[in-house]
């Protein structure tokens, strides 16, 4: 079992920067990879970010490919997602969420630990 708990949202200007922090307890998460994915009201889910168990391979959706980083700190159980440059488009709930695999996919049905969630707004 892994639980997982976001932080670092809020409410960011455009073109400014943001960075959530997902917390992992369990004792598996440095062997599992994870992801970030997003869901905007009225939007479909979109899989933002991943990172394999190591932290040397990631992946980015085209969307945020250049602007967002993910990372890890496997000694602290910690993932990050460095958001920068941040769009409108931007704005949605984050969720972090690890799949029980040492490498990553974009699916989120792949993933099977989920955090609650952090709200991430951009203004004008």
């Amino acid at each position: 079992q892994v639980q997982l708990v976001e932080s670092g949202g809020g409410l960011v200007q455009a073109g400014g920067s943001l960075r959530l922090s997902c917390a992992a307890s369990g004792r598996s998460f440095s062997s599992y990879a994870m992801g970030w994915v997003r869901q905007a009201p009225g939007k479909e889910r979109e899989f933002v970010a991943a990172i394999d168990w190591s932290g040397f391979s990631t992946y980015y959706a085209d969307s945020v490919k250049g602007r967002f980083t993910i990372s890890r700190d496997n000694t602290k159980n910690e993932a990050y997602l460095q958001m920068n440059s941040m769009k409108f488009e931007d704005a949605a709930v984050y969720y972090c969420a690890v799949r029980p695999s040492t490498y990553y996919t974009s699916n989120a049905n792949d993933y099977i630990y989920w955090g609650q969630g952090t709200q991430v707004t951009v203004s004008s």
